[in-house]
């Protein structure tokens, strides 16, 4: 039990404020005492006209409840029985989501005015043509002229000893990380004033502060604090207070969060205590909110960056405390929280998990919150049918109108099937919807619409299922959406599924659970009485927390243990004095010590709890826990590498309960016999509920949970009731009720019989099931690969292919591996034929065989099934290095193929099981490097293994390949497989003949590289059948330098192109392209000989077919058309000795505009089309590197002019600091500018500088640089003080200026935007799907 500390006869309330529901507890006296009193209330969170706010009415209510006395709503509610109000809310999340948070500014580093609004460069959607993403929180910005450098970065090969200059130097200082600072410009504060000043006058009063470095060095910024708080701002948030970690984007994202969401949270609550009489402002009646991270802060410590999952955070704390047996078999638990609005899921294994970065409504936000992942909309998740599928979500119809059963006029969603389906009961469900509040649910309305439905449906596909088939239709495919991510959550995690607990709460939850258990394997599910309610009932168990962090820079060891543990013991005091002056003793305080490590080298930071030694004691051994959490995360350790400390964080818990066992299996082990119940005797009524299994039954017994004594078994089918939920037992699960708790078993049951004929709610199913095999390969990839490239950056992709290797499913989505994959398969099919076995492993990466460029190596493993092949499984990774004449293999400068590199046909890695190291190193080192000017690979350790991650990823392929073949049959999943391929042809074929219909004859279209190589395509469709000949006759010929493409990347291509003109979420397989004829002409430019370099033809050369065929379509003009890849770095290979010299490289692609299209501006600072890489962080950058990022801003009026304006691009200018750095660019749209369409003005072609430096002394500022044009593809080796300006190409312009409205449509576009977002909880399943979509 858990005794909740009250003064006696007073009041703790708890309210979770949802989406759509605002869910009230109040309790008062002692658990298991005659005194305890519990009142639950359930409302709506949005009801303008009969309450303003639901939690002040919540609270009256449970008043009237608990006193027997009215409270009119027009007086304020009276404290006096109040103890305390804990809140999780909304409030700043939908200040966030609908843009209604307070008027800000925000104070910048000169030279990054611009950096949030480019952000890490990638689009949101990358088969969204109009690029449309949340603009920045700041209505206006202001840079400052400051600028410190940190000295010594990791890759400087010419370290100074900065103590000895800091005594020379005063500019030279110790940062807080332990980094060592020089300050190059200290901030003109006169100047700041009148910057200041500007803002103040223009009504400004809160402001963000974030300074390039601060997190280390913040004296700039509180300077500057110091001097807006004279002057009269009433909120400011600096960085690194905010969060005090490496990365000025997110760090930066974060300040903007806080100064725009803090006042709105601020208002609110001055708004909510408005209505009570005085309690709270004099303290006689306790307020406190939930944060993100699942812990409790009093009212004047709750700020807005923390309060996104402040809601769902109180769930997690709920189950976490009710469902998890920690003293008997501690399985990990699933938390399943369906709401109306929103379908969250976390998991929790004795340890809250939490993540450090997250996306909430395009908004990047650096805190630690709870690891809750959004899978779905919730029970409003709206349901359709289109391109012959059913879909469900993920538009939402929210709380306004909500479902249509609500009587607001809404449309159909998950919420009206379980109604229509008798999984929700009008009679038992609160009467609180209609004009006066009073009545039920309509099943009405539902039932004229689903008849509408499913009069289509079964038109549509020549069927005649039952309404109760098309509706229970949706239920399947919800569940099994659902399911796909949980699925990947804990794989990712290294955790099976089916070896959890599923905690389910959620006003929704118990309508789904016994599917979701089903569909993932999971024999138990745990049901606490409050389910519906638990992220109410959680506040109540939760803790109080203060946390404090700094920022690190020291290797963890024996060195650094001093260090470590004495600044350990400075936070760990700070924390436990903010906690006692809240009032909590010593025996009620804990803290929690963390450490975020790394591995020397990587980006992937653990935050690394302190354990504990057998004793109890606190161990320093940070290093074997460390490298534990990592072997559990990735599966292997790098021994070889040092770790360092990047942050040091203290997380200090106020005990506000004293909890006792909340679970249910010592109730359960105490039971003697089981009391089996009696439908006959016991149901409090009977339902007509419809099963897959058996069809609709009109005599399902319904009981009421009060009803039923601890220790009674109910047997499925059934439903459970209680106040405010609904529990559906299905046929072969039973429940069992405890005092707290319904524990349900889950039994296989009898699924239905999938046959071979196409049904669309298969097709649904399957299109999940398939990709989400696809998906699992990559976690496997990413889990067990070592690169930075595919462990951290995730460019690389796995995919499904059919026996005759046709793509079945490819993820994750990289648009210049889509499509190109399958032409390696079937290269290895022909090349092999018959001499295919179980146990081979095939390696490749030649152009001519399917491949892109040299460093995406293929790996490709048959499935084989009673002796024949009947899948293929791939994964096509970026490997740092595979020899060629320059470091990364990205030579801007080559002639010939052997000079990037290995390339490789055809190679058996693995043979009749066994792996052939010695023929790896032959392919990567030997031959390669027995080329004139040439190395073998640099990294081949990292080559191996990331090549025995890929395998890896392909076997966890055929486990799941041979997993659904079981669950199916071949035949099913076969036959699947070719409806999913005709269902992605029948999209394309639709859309080609609604072209054909608009576009007469033939469309043509064409543009040229900056050498003058033309790309031509003409586009015939047949108007009858939908089909259509790309023919790229008339296209120039191959070229005597990089640019080639082989004919698999212009595949992939034109399945990008197709996939944005479809704009429809079909699924990307070879059946987009069934219907498309391609023609290219040998020893084109676009179907190269053997022997041509071809890298600059995947960056480059594919960007200008996409404007090509987007041209010929008249869909959009063009992007900036390029990738702006720039390298620099040291080392390499000594051409006397050939012997290798030690050194470093460093590779990005830059952003640039987006192309206007026929109702959109384009987008400013951002990837488009077949690529969308992120970028380093100039924290991160400057910290590795011996450089310094002077500038990455928005190139402004470089997109092209017209109707609707084209994107501009960017400004990156970069200075060395060491001499010696050789430096590559591999770019276009140097010469030809990118087009304008429709009278729009082309866009500014870029430009690529080199300002060479003349100073002969540090001191010699009078010496005037030289600026050269590098031209688009160069390569030369920079000195100190040399800086190279890259001018990102502009997009086009769309329609003629003169027809430009005076309506800001990029505005509109946000606002679009906005309105159709899901809240989505991103957590680590949402950062790795934005990283996989950004590589």
């Amino acid at each position: 039990m858990t005794t909740i500390q009250n003064e006696k006869g007073k009041l703790m309330i708890c309210i979770d404020r949802g989406g759509t529901f605002t869910d009230c507890i109040g309790f008062r006296g002692t658990p298991g005492q005659s005194d305890y009193e519990e009142y639950v209330i359930k409302l709506l969170s949005e009801d303008p006209s009969n309450y303003k706010d639901a939690p002040t009415e919540g609270i009256r209510r449970i008043l009237e409840l608990a006193t027997k006395k009215s409270y009119p709503r027009d007086q304020p509610v009276p404290t006096d029985l109040l103890a305390s109000v804990r809140m999780g809310t909304t409030v700043a999340t939908n200040a966030l989501l609908e843009r209604k948070g307070e008027h800000c500014a925000l104070l910048i580093t000169k030279g990054f005015k611009d950096l949030l609004t480019i952000g890490n460069q990638s689009r949101p959607k990358i088969f969204d043509l109009s690029v449309t993403k949340p603009d920045v929180l700041y209505q206006d910005v202001i840079e400052v002229d400051e600028r410190v450098i940190l000295l010594n970065s990791a890759a400087t090969s010419e370290p100074i000893d900065p103590q000895t200059l800091s005594k020379e130097d005063s500019h030279v200082v110790q940062g807080i990380s332990g980094d060592w600072i020089r300050i190059l410009q200290k901030p003109d504060m006169d100047k700041v004033k009148k910057q200041l000043q500007g803002l103040f006058n223009d009504g400004y009063r809160s402001i963000a502060i974030c300074l390039m470095h601060s997190y280390t060095f913040p004296e700039h910024e509180r300077q500057i604090s110091d001097l807006a708080k004279s002057m009269g701002f009433t909120h400011i948030s600096l960085s690194h207070q905010v969060i005090p970690m490496i990365k000025m984007v997110p760090r930066g994202t974060s300040a903007t969060a806080d100064a725009y969401l803090t006042p709105c949270i601020q208002k609110y609550i001055q708004g909510f205590t408005g209505g009570f009489d005085n309690g709270f402002e004099n303290g006689n009646t306790q307020l406190q909110f939930m944060q993100s991270d699942g812990g409790l802060v009093p009212v004047s410590h709750f700020s807005g960056f923390r309060a996104i999952l402040s809601g769902p955070a109180g769930g997690v704390v709920g189950y976490a405390l009710t469902s998890f047996e920690s003293e008997l078999d501690r399985t990990p638990v699933i938390g399943f929280d369906m709401g109306g609005t929103s379908t969250d899921v976390s998991r929790y294994d004795g340890m809250y998990e939490h993540v450090f970065e997250t996306t909430t409504a395009g908004v990047t936000i650096q805190a630690p919150q709870l690891d809750i992942n959004t899978v779905a909309a919730g029970g409003g998740s709206m349901l359709f049918f289109e391109n012959g599928m059913f879909v469900v979500g993920p538009q939402s119809a929210g709380a306004h109108p909500g479902p249509a059963c609500y009587r607001k006029g809404g449309p159909l969603a998950v919420s009206d099937a379980n109604l229509f389906l008798g999984r929700l009961l009008p009679d038992y469900f609160p009467k609180i919807f209609g004009p006066n509040e009073n009545e039920s649910l309509d099943i009405n309305v539902v039932q004229e619409k689903f008849n509408k439905l499913a009069k289509q449906i079964n038109q549509e596909t020549g069927e005649t299922k039952s309404l109760d088939e098309i509706v229970y239709g949706f239920i399947k495919v919800a569940n099994e959406t659902m399911c796909r991510p949980i699925r990947a959550l804990t794989e990712a995690k290294g955790h099976d599924t089916s070896n959890h607990t599923l905690a389910v709460f959620g006003g929704a939850g118990g309508q789904h659970a016994c599917g979701i258990a089903r569909n993932l394997g999971i024999n138990k599910i745990i049901l606490y009485r409050h389910s519906s309610i638990l992220s109410a009932f959680g506040l109540a168990l939760a803790d109080v927390v203060h946390e404090v962090q700094e920022p690190c820079a020291e290797t963890l060891g024996e060195s650094s243990l001093l260090i470590l543990q004495q600044r350990v013991a400075n936070l760990v005091k700070s924390c436990n004095n903010e906690l006692q002056r809240q009032g909590f003793e010593e025996s009620q305080r804990k803290t929690e010590v963390y450490l975020n490590l790394r591995y020397d080298g990587t980006d992937c930071a653990l935050m690394t709890l302190q354990p504990i030694t057998s004793s109890g004691d606190p161990s320093w051994d940070f290093e074997t826990a460390f490298v534990q959490l990592y072997k559990q995360e990735f599966g292997f350790s790098l021994t070889d590498r040092s770790i360092v400390v990047d942050d040091i964080r203290i997380r200090g818990i106020g005990k506000t309960m004293n909890q006792e066992d909340l679970t249910p299996g010592k109730e359960i082990n105490s039971y003697q016999q089981l009391h089996i119940v009696d439908a006959e005797k016991e149901q409090s009524s009977q339902a007509s509920v419809y099963f897959e299994s058996t069809g609709r039954l009109d005599d399902v017994p319904v009981y009421k949970l009060a009803n039923l004594v601890p220790g009674s078994k109910v047997e499925g089918p059934a439903m459970i009731i209680d106040a405010t939920a609904t529990v559906v037992i299905e046929p072969s699960c039973s429940a069992l009720i405890t005092s707290q708790h319904i524990t349900i078993t889950v039994g296989k049951g009898e699924k239905k019989k999938v046959t071979t004929k196409l049904e669309p709610i298969q097709l649904s199913i399957f299109s999940h099931r398939f990709m989400s095999i696809a998906e699992q390969m990559g976690r496997t990839l990413q889990k067990t690969s070592i690169s930075t490239n595919i462990k951290e950056r995730l460019d690389f992709s796995c995919a499904l292919f059919g026996a005759d290797g046709g793509l079945v499913a490819n993820a994750p989505h990289i648009p210049v591996h889509l499509g190109a994959l399958s032409h390696a398969v079937t290269y290895q099919m022909n090349y092999y034929k018959d001499d295919l076995h179980e146990g081979d492993v095939i390696m490749t990466n030649h152009p001519a065989a399917g491949g892109s460029h040299l460093p995406d190596i293929t790996i490709i493993t048959p499935v084989f099934h009673q002796g024949k092949i009947v899948f293929f499984v791939a994964s096509r990774g970026h490997h740092a290095d595979i020899g060629g004449i320059s470091p990364g293999s990205m030579p801007p400068h080559s002639k010939e193929l052997y000079q990037e590199g290995a390339a490789i046909k055809s190679f058996k890695i693995v043979s009749g099981g066994r792996f052939d190291g010695e023929g790896v190193k032959k392919h990567l080192y030997d031959i390669p490097g027995s080329y004139p000017g040439c190395s073998g690979t640099r990294l081949l350790q990292d080559n191996i293994s990331d090549l025995k991650a890929q395998i890896a990823a392909n076997q966890k392929g055929i486990t799941l390949v041979e997993r659904l073949i079981d669950e199916y049959s071949l035949e099913v999943v076969q036959a699947y497989m070719l409806h999913i391929r005709r269902n992605a042809e029948s999209a394309v074929r639709n859309l080609l003949k609604q072209v054909a219909k608009q576009h007469q004859g033939r469309l043509e279209g064409q543009d040229s590289m900056d050498d003058g190589t033309v790309i031509k395509l003409s586009v015939t469709i047949n108007e009858d059948d939908g089909s259509a000949v790309f023919d790229f006759d008339g296209t120039g010929p191959e070229v005597y330098g990089n640019t080639n493409t082989p004919e698999s990347v212009c595949h992939s291509a034109i399945i990008y192109c197709i996939r944005c003109l479809v704009d429809q979420n079909i699924p990307l397989n070879s059946g987009c392209l069934e219907p498309i004829d391609i023609r290219i002409p040998p020893s084109s430019i676009l179907s190269p000989s053997e022997s041509c370099a071809v890298v600059g033809g995947n960056v480059l050369t594919s960007q200008r077919i996409c404007d090509v065929v987007l041209k010929t379509f008249g869909a959009c003009a063009a992007s900036q058309g390029c990738c702006n890849n720039l390298t620099f770095g040291k080392g390499g290979r000594n051409e006397e000795t050939g012997e290798a010299l030690p050194g470093w490289g460093y590779y990005e692609t830059i952003a640039g505009g987006s192309g206007a299209g026929p109702t959109w501006d384009g987008q400013s600072g951002v990837h488009t089309h077949m690529t969308n890489t992120r970028i380093t962080d100039p924290e991160i950058l400057e910290k590795r590197y011996p450089v310094v990022l002077r500038e990455f801003s928005i190139r402004k009026g470089s997109g092209g002019q017209g109707k609707y304006k084209g994107g501009d691009g960017v400004i990156r200018d970069i200075e060395f600091l060491e001499s010696g750095i050789q430096v590559s660019i591999l770019s276009e749209r140097r010469v030809f500018q990118p087009y304008g369409l429709a009278g729009g003005e082309n866009g500014q072609a870029g430009m690529n500088l080199w300002i060479r430096s003349n100073k002969k002394t540090n001191n010699d500022d009078d010496a005037t640089p030289t600026i050269l044009n590098l031209s688009g593809k160069n390569s030369a080796p920079f000195k100190k003080g040399d800086r190279i300006v890259i001018k990102t190409p502009g997009g086009g312009g769309y329609g003629h200026q003169q027809q430009s409205s005076s309506s800001d449509t990029r505005q509109q576009q946000q606002e679009r935007t906005l309105r159709h977002h899901i809240v989505k909880a991103s957590g680590s399943l949402g950062a790795y799907k934005e990283i996989s979509e950004s590589a």
